[in-house]
């Protein structure tokens, strides 16, 4: 896989700007010791970083760097993004800016 797109089931999809391909990672489905049915489970705000955008352009024309890299593990806003998909798996794209934080 490239830094740039992913290429599932023959259909490739790379982000452009500031924007980021992120796959949400599974919700928690034990709590404590204790199963929680899926009515409870809460959709999981960690995603890993599948690829990167061309980058966001500032007001002199110069290519900012992304703070994340494709791998990364990132805690994402909970309503922010678009989802996609890609054949019969799920992802999300989302602008650098509605990613909280990575986790080390």
């Amino acid at each position: 896989m490239s830094k740039t797109s992913t290429t599932h089931h023959k259909h490739t999809l790379k982000p452009i700007g500031d924007r980021v391909l992120v796959k949400q990672l599974a919700a928690e489905t034990m709590i404590g010791g204790i199963v929680l049915p899926d009515s409870a489970q809460k959709e999981s705000q960690n995603a890993e970083v599948i690829a990167l955008g061309t980058g966001k352009v500032d007001d002199s024309g110069k290519v900012q760097p992304f703070h994340v890299k494709v791998g990364d593990t990132v805690i994402i806003s909970k309503y922010g993004g678009t989802e996609v998909k890609i054949g019969d798996q799920k992802f999300t794209i989302v602008r650098e800016d509605d990613i909280l934080g990575v986790l080390a």
